[in-house]
C-alpha cells in the first residue's frame, strides 16, 4: 500500500518543507505558507498512520508467535485467538484509514465549511425539518469535537427555519461534509397534519469550505455594507442594536448576511468569511462549467421530485439515492450517527479515483 519508495519520498519531503520554513522569504508569501503548512500536516497524517499499522502488524506476529510457543496450553490458545481476531479488526480498521489518507486530496478537505440548510418544497414542516437537520449535523459534530456556529438564521413560526447558515471548524471538516450537498427529502406525518397523512418535504443543503483572504481578493470599492437591527433569535444582544451586517458584491450581486453575532464587527467578520466562499465557488464553477451542471444537478431546486437522499419516518429508513445506500436505522442517524453514510461515500469515491 504504501511501498518503501513513497515512504522515502513523503519523509523527504517533510524535511524538504521544514527547510523551507526557516527561509525568510517564505513568512512574507503567506499564501505560499498556508499551503506548504497544510502539505506538511498531510504527510505527517500518512506518515504517523502507517507507522500505525506496522505498530499494529507487529503486535499480531508476536501474539501469532505467543500461539506457536504454547501449543498445549488451551485455554492460553482459546484467548490468544481471541486477541488475535480483535488485533486484526484494528489492523483492517488502520489499513483503511491509512487508504483513505492515500487518496488524491481536494485541496479544500483540511478546510473548515460554511453549510446552508433553507426549506424547500412543504411549507412549514420543512422549516421543521431545517431544524432536525441542524440537530443532526450538530450531534454529528459533537462526537468529533467541532465547533458549530450559527452565522445566519431565518425563524419560522413552529421552532423551524426558513434559511440557516451555519460554520463549522475542526480537522478536515470539508473532506467529512461535502457530500452533504444536495436535497434532502423527508416523508413523515407533519405536527400541522390531522389527518395522519404521511406528506414529503425537501430541504436544500449547501457545503462551502471557507475561503482565506489570501486565496480569493476582494476590492472594498465593489462592496456595499448595509447594517439593520437583528430579528433573529440569538441571544441578549438581539434587536436592542443595528449589529446585524448584509454585504452585497455588487459585481456579482452576491448578498450575504450576519446577524446570530454579539456584535456588528462580529457579524462583519462571519458575513466577509461568507462572501469570500460563495465567490470562491462561483469562480470555481466559472472556471469549469461541467463540474458546476454536476453541482447543480445535484442540489437541485428543493422541489419534491428532486432528492439526493430521502429520510423516511414511517419505516425508519434513510436512503442516499446518489450511490444506493439504505440504512434501517434513521432514529440513529437523525441523532448524529453519520458515520457509515459519510464513509460509504468516502469509499465510492476512492472507487472513482481508482
Amino acid at each position: 500500500m504504501l511501498s518503501e519508495k513513497k515512504l522515502q519520498e513523503l519523509m523527504a519531503r517533510r524535511e524538504e518543507i521544514d527547510a523551507l520554513f526557516m527561509t525568510p522569504d517564505i513568512t512574507r508569501d503567506q499564501k505560499r505558507y498556508t499551503e506548504i503548512s497544510r502539505e506538511r500536516i498531510e504527510i505527517t497524517d500518512v506518515l504517523d498512520k502507517y507507522h500505525e499499522l506496522k505498530e499494529m502488524e507487529d503486535k499480531l506476529e508476536e501474539t501469532r508467535v505467543m500461539v506457536r510457543d504454547h501449543p498445549n496450553d488451551l485455554e492460553l490458545q482459546e484467548l490468544i485467538k481471541a486477541e488475535l481476531v480483535e488485533l486484526e479488526e484494528k489492523r483492517k480498521q488502520i489499513e483503511a484509514e491509512l487508504k483513505l489518507l492515500l487518496i488524491k486530496k481536494d485541496p479544500n478537505d483540511s478546510k473548515n465549511i460554511f453549510m446552508e440548510l433553507r426549506a424547500g418544497a412543504g411549507g412549514e414542516e420543512a422549516s421543521i425539518f431545517v431544524a432536525d437537520l441542524f440537530r443532526m449535523y450538530q450531534r454529528y459534530c459533537e462526537g468529533r469535537k467541532w465547533k458549530v456556529e450559527i452565522v445566519n438564521s431565518h425563524a419560522s413560526d413552529m421552532k423551524g427555519f426558513k434559511e440557516l447558515v451555519i460554520s463549522i471548524s475542526g480537522k478536515d471538516v470539508y473532506s467529512f461534509l461535502k457530500y452533504e450537498s444536495g436535497v434532502h427529502r423527508v416523508q413523515r406525518v407533519p405536527l400541522t397534519e390531522a389527518q395522519g397523512r404521511v406528506h414529503t418535504s425537501t430541504v436544500t443543503v449547501a457545503v462551502l469550505p471557507e475561503i482565506e483572504e489570501v486565496d480569493i481578493y476582494i476590492d472594498p470599492k465593489d462592496l456595499r455594507i448595509d447594517v439593520y437591527r437583528s430579528s433573529g433569535a440569538g441571544g441578549q444582544y438581539v434587536n436592542k442594536t443595528d449589529s446585524a451586517v448584509r454585504i452585497t458584491h455588487l459585481p456579482t450581486g452576491v448578498v450575504v448576511t450576519s446577524q446570530d453575532q454579539r456584535s456588528q464587527l462580529q457579524n462583519r467578520v462571519k458575513a466577509m468569511q461568507v462572501l469570500r466562499a460563495k465567490l470562491y465557488e462561483k469562480a470555481e464553477e466559472e472556471k469549469n462549467l461541467k463540474i458546476s451542471q454536476e453541482r447543480k444537478s445535484q442540489i437541485g431546486t428543493g422541489e419534491r421530485s428532486e432528492k439526493t437522499r430521502t429520510y423516511n419516518y414511517p419505516q425508519n429508513r434513510v436512503t442516499d439515492h446518489r450511490i444506493g445506500l439504505s440504512l434501517y436505522k434513521l432514529d440513529k442517524i437523525m441523532d448524529g450517527d453519520l458515520d457509515e453514510i459519510i464513509s460509504s461515500f468516502q469509499l465510492y469515491a476512492e472507487n472513482m479515483s481508482m
